[in-house]
């Protein structure tokens, strides 16, 4: 078994995990009040997943829930003390070869001052029902204009 690559990020109310693995089938996540287990088959070799994290600080282990895409598996994990940043994922400061930080989501949100700036996603995230909830994210203001065609 092989640890899946993962990225995170922290948000005021919550902090999300990515587990890349890609074509995943036979997909489990468990959410304890300080850990998070996540284990699949996948990839082009059907290489068995397995992580298992000792959180930074406890969660909400009934308000976590996770989505299965193509490419990746999805965590949503609901911080039991919201507004605690989180400085790193893992309890132990110990640096893990698959776990990285996700700069593209990162935000620091400690000296935002803007009560209502939350995020979109975390709000989409919060507020599922079931696995496959999440709509599309497309942004409808978008500048992709159609372009005339090069002569």
């Amino acid at each position: 078994m092989h640890p899946a690559s993962a990225k995170w990020y922290d948000r005021r109310d919550s902090v999300f995990i990515e587990f890349c693995v890609a074509d995943s089938k036979d997909v489990k996540v468990n959410f304890d009040k300080t850990k998070c287990g996540f284990s699949c088959v996948g990839g082009k070799d059907d290489v068995r997943h397995e992580n298992l994290i000792d959180l930074f600080e406890a969660i909400d282990e009934n308000e976590c829930k996770h989505r299965r895409t193509d490419r990746s598996v999805l965590c949503y994990l609901r911080k039991a003390q919201p507004g605690t940043p989180w400085p790193r994922l893992t309890k132990e400061k110990e640096k893990l070869t698959w776990l990285k930080v996700d700069f593209n989501n990162w935000k620091d949100w400690a000296d935002d001052s803007d009560e209502e700036n939350y995020d979109q996603f975390s709000d989409l995230m919060h507020n599922m029902d079931g696995e496959d909830d999440i709509p599309d994210l497309e942004d409808e203001d978008s500048d992709d204009e159609k372009l005339p065609d090069l002569e």
